[in-house]
């Protein structure tokens, strides 16, 4: 990864794709997030490249964003070791209260920084 890029950035600019509503300014988030053969593994779900990111994205904005009331944010706790980076986000209800899911991401960088692998797993909730 580029020793110029800040990976806190990079965790911010990756949870903030996911709420966008303009599908434009989600295709450009993923080229400028993802290789073009990038890969995203989520449960029993796998996509790879470009247009397959872009439908996951889509699929995931609509039903929890514009449908669900919900956002998603980063919980500012973002690491770095060597090519990968590890960091927990939230979906909150946007209009105020518990969290609704957390997330822990994995993404493994490629020589130029953008994604190759993000491996997503949700987590259990916690009580409030």
């Amino acid at each position: 990864m580029n020793a110029n890029t800040n990976f806190a950035q990079l965790a911010d600019r990756y949870v903030a794709l996911w709420n966008l509503t303009d599908a434009g300014a989600r295709r450009d988030a993923i080229a400028s997030l993802w290789v073009p053969q990038g890969e995203h593994y989520v449960r029993t779900l796998q996509v790879k490249g470009h247009e397959a990111l872009a439908q996951r994205v889509t699929g995931s904005h609509e039903k929890n964003v514009r449908d669900g009331g919900f956002l998603f944010r980063a919980t500012g706790d973002a690491q770095m070791l060597r090519d990968t980076l590890m960091f927990h986000w939230q979906m909150v209800p946007a209009a105020g209260g518990p969290v609704a899911a957390v997330g822990l991401e994995f993404l493994l960088l490629a020589e130029d920084g953008r994604i190759a692998i993000d491996y997503q797993f949700i987590l259990p909730t916690p009580a409030v």
